[in-house]
């Protein structure tokens, strides 16, 4: 067959087919290209000759590559080419007379598979495979050439190995002190140079670095050290340019090394010349260099005892080289020494920021103690060095970017301000506050914005940044101090000599700022400071000059599709911060906070409060723009343009230098014809939207073409100017600065990130707390939420992870990858709890298929991450904050919609339950970590398992499609050891006697819900002692009530109340672990469960509801458990197995329970509902039947009180009385037992004409049974109401009455001749005869076949009887 298909060009054909599929226009050809993949392997395998033919073709093998990469979403085809691949690629190696040339006749075993080393190294191949030669045996070897001993680096190798071999290895060579003297037995040609020991010291670099260290010790000049340190510093060179990281570094070796000694006396004596300062800038520069390359892996001691040096030699140490006197500033007329104190300075701060950076990583006491004090006393260092003149020409610009360049270093580590011993924290953050708001208002207020302004962009960058970490600062060391007003700006003009206030509006130009870093971190302070309600007073006061106010200027910069995704980010933070504090329903002029404010130029009115919120979403069209927001939402860790250059150059042709500059003007004076040009950071985080949104989900994605050729667009330059008539004007006809979704799209737009919905999300939240009708309105319209539910993206987020676990790549990709999987995480939680909060206002919002079972598919996948698989801490806990988040979501929609939602929810679990086990599982062991967490977790499961209960009471088993979670507990192959690990660990947590840090009552709900619903559950509580150790516990509990019982007092009652909590919850336990489980029964039985129960009877008759579970605890114990119903006939004094124990005395738990009964018998209450049942199971037994019928309990039934009417409900107790006498029935001693009653007959024949279904189907069944006893038949059939009822079920139109009616009088006919005289009355032989007649023309229903034939079966026999 192979042959005639190579001969019709099978191959060919195939090669054909596969081009064409990954053709442009390849799509209609891609269903064929599985079949052909799979035919062309069949053929490859068999054919070596195909084999060796294709493998030789390189086009082939790079279309098997491409065909990979177009169908890599169907695993098949993946699974095709990648062995075909293997085929063609080690062809060779894979031969069997390739790697057997080896084997002689004496060796028995095939040798293993193997690949070239080469390979094995260069890929990471998923399975361990052992590797052969690592220099090809193929490889052509060339001659050696006569003379080539002659060639100087043959000799020098020969030289070289030579000295080596002979010394015995590097380190005893270089030992050597007179190695001319040693040598002089060598020939020339192998004896060492001068210059070769020399280039040995150097290369080796233990001895360069101890030769280094040496040198520095021993130095007598400044130019021996210089030389020793530039030496040290060509190491650490070395070292990056070998990709060293910590194994074999310089730095790695130095730790081995005393290299404290050589460095200290730089770090704890003042430079006295200019020299001096020299020199040290020198060995700063290689402290940087070395710091720099180890601060991952820097030994605790090393920084300690830097930051020791550092400190206990003030006022004399390095921190004090960063404020000189100001004698010495005057004196500074040299201009060289000036340039050597400035790099001085630069060096300074470099190595502070370093340590800052460093000391992030200490751990122990003494550590933090220590870096804490460095930053505090930094941090003052630094503010001494702020100094501020009246001039601005007087500022030394490189000196202060240094210096708050420092700041931001101190500033961002938290608590930096509290290890001052003189200073108190409030008093450095205040400090702080003034001389960086002086920067601000002499550099960028006072001369008008950054236009007029000579201020680098790295000052305002470094101020406002530092301004941000300070304002955190503050928020914690300020709490009982009104700081927000510390904020405000005073202006003083110098004109009018008038002091007026800013306030915050200094903050407006900072918005607008041509650098998006720069706007970013003073909308971060908007956001920090509006956080407190009178931050959001005082900001939204100071912005009431803008039109539009602080509402609209946040919502244009949230709108403005051209923006940076961060700028936009924090916008929305700003909204949400302002829509917690209560905003009034209607306009109230006297109301501090009165919320938005909105103008209507024709009608001239104003709204505030709700209505202008409404009005303000409304006319920005809000939720049109968020929901474009999503459509071009960028998922991917990278986006580059390639041609942003270009466009740089030619927006610059075009429009040059503008007013763009100056950004304060922009709020004054706009100008709709300016061209906008941008910085270098600004075009980082920009792409033209004609760029392909690589990432983004392809069904919501719309390509905007534009035509525009500038990279910033124009909406930034008229933000301010045009907010009161964009954002806040409703007006009845269109104008130029209308805000309308088709021109807002037609702009260039900004990448927005996940980071950037997560802040809408959270601003979703908000917006559904104050207008929950209008927001769930307007999601629905927009169809919001199932747009950003479409984001979730599991698939990329497994991938990310799988690759920052496998170590590959760069570190700095590493990085990437996981602040990338972090915002993907943080946007998972940010859309969860948006879902939670929609399902408490209307769960229709999310109960919808297109949502929520994509959502829970990626729900449960990501639930199912194992961080314990080489994540970093980091990373793990955002991993466990979106499993919180996740949890709460899952266990609200089951709250909230549960019969609804539990069938998807059950499927979405169904292919990741073991996984899911195994992560709660892992959340067990957090509750003291992470109690949130731990709490979620365990309330998720309680749900569902209740929810899965639920389920089997009201469905049958046949009508459940999907797999229960019963059956993935119990009979999924690796489900079952994660099920019985989970309730070990559940179990561990109940156990614990006294734990205040963590919730055992939601454990014990837990534990509870899965003993109910799983087996393997049960079966695990029996083997670790469950049942045990909870009826010991039930044991201390009766001793511990009986001894606080003689000790009065409300204390006493309050302790007696919490050891009745302790007993209801250990007989929880027992009851949901006998539930349909005999074994555990059986345990129960041998602990003596029902003495230990007998002997807190007392303390149960004082406590309904401890009444109440020990009696359902009972039930579940007595069902279908003969041994166990005895086993309550026992007498209080043991178990004994006698006959003559059997309550003898009356003193069994049985008499306890009929007493009970007895005098709850006409109450219709819990406890009465539980009682009955429980007697309902013991009338079962043989045993209790005979208590039953001594204790004359039965004659209770004849004191019910029936209803006058037959159309009326007998009530509940007589429901509960007719099931007890039901069970009784079911045996003939039973059913002699109740018609010795005198006038039960009667009863239960007038409850049998009770039109009532329950009662009356009750009530004809007890009838039923009792016609099967042969002494009962006399007594029935002379009672003429009894025959009468029974004849009468023949004529019912329940299909059930009517067979319980036949059953009864085919039993009163079988072996009793005298029921043939009285059922051949004329009435009842009529009946008899018009149902007989009557079932022999009906066709019953499928599912009754059974049933109906057993009809017919009696009516038959009862004729056939009767007329014999």
């Amino acid at each position: 067959m192979h042959d005639i298909v190579k001969k019709l060009g099978v191959v060919e054909k195939i090669l054909a087919y596969l081009k064409e599929c990954i053709h442009v226009d390849g799509k209609i050809m891609e269903s064929i290209a599985l079949p052909c993949l799979t035919l062309l392997r069949k053929l490859v395998y068999a054919d070596p000759e195909i084999r060796l033919s294709l493998a030789q073709q390189s086009s082939v093998l790079l279309l098997l590559f491409r065909v990979s990469l177009t169908l890599q979403s169907d695993r098949a085809v993946l699974t095709e080419t990648t062995i075909l691949l293997c085929l063609l690629l080690f062809d060779e190696v894979a031969r069997t007379e390739t790697w057997t040339d080896g084997i002689t006749n004496n060796e028995t075993g095939m040798p293993t598979f193997s690949l070239p080393a080469a390979v094995v190294r260069r890929y990471h191949l998923p399975v361990r495979i052992n590797a052969h030669h690592v220099v090809s045996p193929n490889a052509v070897v060339m001659p050696l050439s006569s003379e080539c001993l002659a060639m100087k680096p043959v000799s020098d190798m020969l030289k070289m190995a030579w000295n080596l071999s002979w010394y015995h290895g590097i380190e005893n060579l270089l030992q050597l002190t007179n190695y001319e003297k040693e040598a002089e037995i060598f020939l020339d040609l192998l004896k060492l140079s001068p210059e070769d020991i020399l280039i040995m010291k150097i290369t080796h670099t233990n001895y360069g670095l101890q030769d280094c260290l040496n040198s520095i010790i021993q130095a007598a000049s400044h130019k021996d050290v210089r030389s020793a340190v530039i030496r040290l510093s060509f190491y650490v060179l070395n070292d990056r340019l070998a990709l060293k990281c910590s194994s074999g570094s310089c730095g790695t070796i130095l730790k081995s090394f005393v290299w404290q000694k050589a460095m200290n006396r730089f770090l704890q004596v003042l430079p006295a010349s200019v020299e001096d300062e020299k020199l040290l800038v020198d060995v700063l520069r290689f402290l940087n260099k070395l710091l720099r390359q180890q601060r991952s892996s820097l030994e605790s001691d090393h920084l300690k005892w830097i930051l020791q040096s550092l400190l206990k030699n003030q006022p004399k140490s390095l921190l004090d080289l960063l404020v000189r006197p100001e004698s010495q500033v005057r004196d500074e007329m040299d201009e060289t020494q000036t340039a050597v104190r400035q790099r001085l300075d630069k060096e300074l701060i470099c190595l502070f920021n370093m340590l800052l950076v460093c000391s992030m990583s200490v751990a122990d006491r003494e550590g933090l103690e220590l870096a804490g004090s460095f930053r505090t006393e930094l941090a003052l260092k630094l503010l001494q060095c702020l100094r501020l003149t009246d001039a601005p020409h007087f500022y030394g610009l490189p000196s202060l970017e240094r210096t708050l360049r420092g700041m931001v270093h101190v500033t961002a580590l938290p608590d930096w301000s509290t290890y001052s011993a003189a200073v108190e924290p409030v008093t450095i953050c205040k400090k702080y506050l003034i001389g960086l708001l002086e920067v601000i208002s002499s550099f960028y207020v006072e001369w008008g914005g950054n236009a007029m302004s000579f201020m680098g962009k790295g000052v305002t960058k470094s101020t406002v940044l530092c301004l941000l970490h300070l304002s955190h600062e503050m928020m914690t060391q300020a709490k009982d101090t009104d700081w927000i007003s510390l904020w405000s700006l005073p202006y003083e003009n110098s004109e009018e000599q008038v002091l007026s206030h800013l306030g915050l509006a200094w903050l407006i130009p900072l918005w607008v700022d041509r650098d998006p870093e720069v706007r970013f971190t003073a909308l971060g302070i908007g956001s920090a400071l509006t956080s407190l309600e009178v931050g959001c007073i005082a900001l939204a006061g100071s912005c009431q000059n803008i039109s539009g106010g602080l509402w609209g200027t946040a919502m244009n910069i949230l709108l403005d599709q051209s923006e940076c995704s961060m700028v936009r980010r924090e916008a929305a933070f700003i909204l949400q911060n302002l829509l917690v504090i209560p905003i009034p329903t209607e306009d109230m002029k006297d109301c501090i906070w009165q919320g938005p404010c909105v103008h209507n130029e024709e009608s001239g009115l104003s709204q505030t409060g709700i209505p202008a919120l409404k009005a303000l979403l409304y006319h920005c069209q809000f939720y049109e723009h968020v929901n474009q927001m999503v459509k071009h939402c960028y998922l991917g860790c990278y986006m580059f343009d390639l041609n942003s250059y270009k466009e740089d150059n030619l927006s610059i042709e075009k429009g040059g230098v503008t007013d763009f500059d100056d950004s304060l003007n922009l709020w004054k004076a706009p100008s709709s014809q300016s061209k906008s040009s941008h910085s270098h950071s600004t075009s980082e985080t920009m792409i033209l939207s004609a760029s392909p949104l690589l990432g983004s989900v392809t069904e919501l994605q719309t390509t905007v073409p534009t035509s525009s050729t500038s990279f910033i667009p124009e909406t930034v330059v008229d933000r301010l100017m045009a907010q009161g008539q964009s954002d806040t004007t409703i007006t009845e006809s269109p104008s130029q600065h209308d805000f309308p979704l088709s021109a807002a799209l037609s702009k260039q737009r900004g990448v927005v990130t996940p980071a950037l919905l997560s802040a809408v999300c959270s601003l979703l939240h908000n917006l559904l707390v104050v207008t929950p009708n209008d927001t769930g309105i307007a999601l629905q319209q927009a169809h919001l939420l199932t747009a950003l539910s479409s984001l979730v993206n599991a698939d990329l987020v497994e991938r990310y992870i799988l690759e920052l676990k496998a170590l590959l790549g760069h570190p700095c990709h590493t990085e990437h990858v996981k602040a990338q999987v972090i915002v993907l995480l943080q946007y998972l939680s940010s859309v969860s709890r948006l879902l939670k909060s929609c399902l408490l206002v209307d769960s229709q919002l999310v109960v919808q298929n297109e949502l929520l079972k994509p959502f829970l598919r990626n729900t449960f996948r990501i639930l199912a991450i194992r961080p314990k698989d080489g994540l970093d801490p980091e990373l793990t806990s955002v991993l466990h904050e979106t499993w919180l988040d996740f949890f709460c979501l899952l266990a609200t929609l089951l709250w909230k919609s549960g019969q609804i939602s539990f069938p998807s929810v059950t499927a979405a679990l169904a292919n990741h339950c073991t996984a899911i086990i195994d992560t709660i599982s892992d959340c067990i062991p957090l509750s003291t970590t992470y109690p949130a967490l731990y709490v979620a977790s365990l309330q998720f499961l309680s749900v569902l398992l209740n929810e899965e209960g639920r389920r089997q009471l009201q469905e049958k088993p046949s009508m459940c499609q999907n797999p229960t979670i019963s059956f993935l507990l119990d009979h999924v192959e690796g489900c079952q050891a994660s099920v019985t690990q989970l309730t070990a660990l559940i179990i561990q947590v109940c156990e614990r006697k006294s734990s205040k840090d963590v919730p055992q009552e939601v454990a014990t709900n837990a534990l509870l819900s899965l003993l109910a619903v799983s087996k393997n559950a049960q079966k695990c509580a029996l083997e670790v002692d469950l049942i045990d150790s909870c009826i010991e516990n039930m044991k201390h509990v009766h001793a511990q009530l009986n001894l606080d019982s003689l000790k009065p007092g409300k204390a006493q009652r309050k302790k007696e109340d919490n050891l009745l909590k302790e007993l209801r919850c250990s007989m929880q336990l027992l009851r949901n672990c006998l539930f349909q489980n005999e074994e555990c029964k059986m345990a129960a039985l041998k602990a003596h469960l029902v003495p230990v129960l007998h002997s807190l009877w007392p303390w149960f008759l004082a406590d309904d509801s401890s009444m109440q579970i020990a009696l359902h605890l009972l039930c579940m114990y007595t069902a279908n458990y003969p041994a166990g119903c005895a086993s309550l006939c026992w007498a209080s004094g043991g178990q004994s197995s006698l006959p003559a124990a059997r309550g003898a005395t009356g003193n069994s738990l049985m008499h306890s329970i009929l007493k009970l009964a007895s005098q709850v018998s006409n109450d219709n209450s819990p406890v009465q509902q539980v009682v009955f049942c429980l007697i309902s199971n013991l009338a079962l037994s043989h045993d209790c039947k005979g208590i039953i019928q001594k204790s004359n309990f039965l004659q209770n039934f004849l004191s019910l009180s029936l209803p006058k009417g037959s159309n009326k409900n007998p009530g509940n107790v007589s429901t509960l009385w007719l099931k007890l006498l039901l069970n009784i029935s079911f045996g003939e001693d039973g059913q002699q037992m109740v018609m010795k009653i005198n006038g039960f007959l009667d009863q239960i024949v007038e409850m049998c004409k009770c039109k009532h279904k329950s009662s009356q189907h009750l009530a004809l069944l007890i009838l039923h049974n009792i016609c099967f006893s042969p002494a009962n038949k006399p007594k029935i059939l002379a009672n003429d109401q009894a025959i009468a009822v029974l004849s009468a079920c023949l004529e019912s139109e329940s299909p059930a009455v009517k067979r319980i009616g036949a059953a009864s009088l085919w039993a009163l006919l079988h072996n009793y001749q005298k029921a043939k005289v009285t059922l051949k009355n004329p009435s009842v032989r009529r009946r008899i005869d018009e149902a007989y007649s009557s079932v022999k023309k009906t066709s019953p229903q499928p599912e009754e076949n059974e049933l109906h034939a057993y009809y017919i079966k009696c009516l038959e026999n009862i004729v056939q009887l009767l007329d014999c």
